[in-house]
């Protein structure tokens, strides 16, 4: 248990899109600070922008988290002290509270139009002047403003950014952050149609839901300071914040974006299907923002919730490397009892259309797990196993610097060797095919290449001889035959 207090986080991401790895490692960050210190890690959903609002979001952010193991304690679907936990059904607290700005001289009234707003926009640019509000609402009488609003005229609220003096904001990973009021905008709190933007919506949650330390993305730095300034200005204690280092694609030169999916593929669900572990792409999450020592790189969830430390997170750019993927996948895939690597691996085998024996799935599970590196590769190299026949390609069972005749005979020595033993287990097989090559003046490798030709139908597969061991002696003979017919056939035309 860690000596910090009970910490209360929240992942709070928006509905408007796929379900990506970086919202994943803030969800991993969050849950390993509430289960490491007996806190509690909050799921609430930020669906205020109801313009970018993507019908089945939300469900996909769910199942992501869930498919990860990383549950929640209060949320939208279970409830908790401090619901809702939609920021659609909280819209009368964010009301409450801009309001409480107004009337504390923090915030005030705005009845520019569009056409107005856009008219400033067009002149500031065209003096070169950095686009901000000019404060033309903020000289209003507050009495005239009260009298607009209640006769009914649109408007917004804004915060009233203090123009004298600096605001200093303290990030856990960045220190202070200093800078100069008057550079700051008197950003929109609450929208004409009643709904908050993200700086009034998280602070009031946050406030209201006791969150003691937000997790959150380097691109909320730039508006950091108004998020203080909103918390000093309603007299709140604040939390701790973090600011999390950005992903940069493969190359590392530019930040990773939902652009990159397909060439670099970064959804969750994504993932999943391409046969990757839940506990390997937490691994390699993990390791984008944070570390343990300089030489551990191999972590279980729950040796994460054991090691994670506020301390070790930096804030440095993390190249997103897929080839660190793969071997985390892979070393957590032979981490596996084979048991549930191979209730991990039927479901892709049957995607590929497979017929899965479960006696067979047992045998082979071991001779999988020390050559995949995703689930889905399974039936890449185990497929055969599970087909009634193979078709090997005629031209392949020609072996290495052999003719077509040479391959014949050596294939028809091998049935007769494999027919001529009383079993097929894998240390007097292989003895066996080796005396053979060695009679024909053959490489092993020559012998066993035609042979896994002939019985698996690819060139890439599981160990040839304890895959024909599984097969089964007959089958094994079934298969050669059906080879020396295909190379006969090729040789009489």
């Amino acid at each position: 248990m860690s000596d910090l207090k009970p910490a209360r986080v929240r992942f709070a991401p928006s509905p408007t899109g796929r379900f990506h790895i970086g919202g994943a490692r803030t969800a991993l960050y969050d849950f390993l600070l509430a289960r490491q210190t007996g806190g509690q890690f909050i799921l609430r959903i930020e669906d205020t922008d109801r313009k970018r609002y993507v019908p089945g979001a939300e469900g996909e952010i769910m199942e992501s988290l869930r498919w990860l193991g990383l549950d929640w304690d209060e949320g939208p679907d279970i409830g908790g002290p401090y619901r809702p936990y939609r920021q659609s059904e909280r819209t009368e607290f964010y009301q409450q509270h801009a309001e409480n700005l107004v009337a504390r001289g923090h915030g005030y009234y705005c009845f520019c139009t569009p056409e107005r707003l856009s008219q400033l926009r067009k002149q500031q640019q065209k003096l070169k002047q950095p686009p901000r509000y000019d404060g033309h609402c903020r000289r209003l009488d507050p009495e005239e403003a009260r009298g607009r609003v209640a006769d009914g005229e649109s408007f917004v609220i804004r915060f009233k950014t203090p123009r004298e003096g600096s605001t200093t904001a303290v990030d856990l990973l960045r220190g202070p952050i200093t800078v100069e009021n008057s550079t700051l905008d008197d950003y929109i709190l609450l929208k004409s149609d009643g709904l908050p933007v993200y700086h009034l919506a998280a602070m009031v949650d946050d406030h209201m839901m006791k969150i003691s330390h937000v997790f959150r993305g380097s691109e909320w730095l730039p508006t950091f300071p108004l998020h203080v300034l909103i918390y000093e200005a309603l007299d709140w204690e604040q939390p701790i914040w973090v600011h999390l280092s950005i992903f940069l694609n493969p190359s590392g030169k530019g930040k990773m974006s939902k652009r990159d999916a397909g060439v670099n593929e970064i959804y969750v669900l994504d993932l999943k299907q391409m046969g990757y572990l839940p506990e390997g792409l937490l691994n390699w999450i993990a390791l984008m923002g944070w570390s343990y020592d300089d030489r551990t790189e191999f972590f279980t969830l729950d040796e994460l919730i054991e090691k994670f430390s506020l301390q070790k997170l930096h804030p440095s750019p993390a190249a997103v490397d897929y080839k660190k993927l793969d071997h985390f996948n892979g070393n957590h895939i032979r981490s596996l009892a084979p048991d549930e690597l191979a209730d991990r691996l039927r479901p892709y085998l049957k995607m590929e259309g497979l017929e899965v024996n479960e006696g067979i799935l047992q045998q082979i599970t071991p001779l999988v797990q020390e050559r995949i590196r995703t689930l889905d590769e399974a039936a890449d190299i185990a497929g055969f196993f599970f087909h009634k026949t193979v078709e090997p390609d005629p031209s392949e069972l020609i072996g290495k610097n052999m003719t077509r005749e040479e391959s014949i005979v050596a294939t028809r020595r091998s049935y007769e060797v494999i027919e001529s033993l009383p079993t097929i287990e894998v240390e007097p097989l292989e003895a066996a095919l080796r005396v053979l090559a060695e009679e024909m003046n053959l490489t092993a490798g020559q012998l066993f290449g035609i042979l896994r030709i002939a019985i698996t139908g690819q060139r890439i597969s599981t160990p040839l001889i304890e895959s024909m061991e599984v097969i089964g002696k007959q089958e094994v003979l079934n298969r050669i035959t059906r080879a020396v017919d295909l190379l006969e056939s090729q040789a009489e035309r």
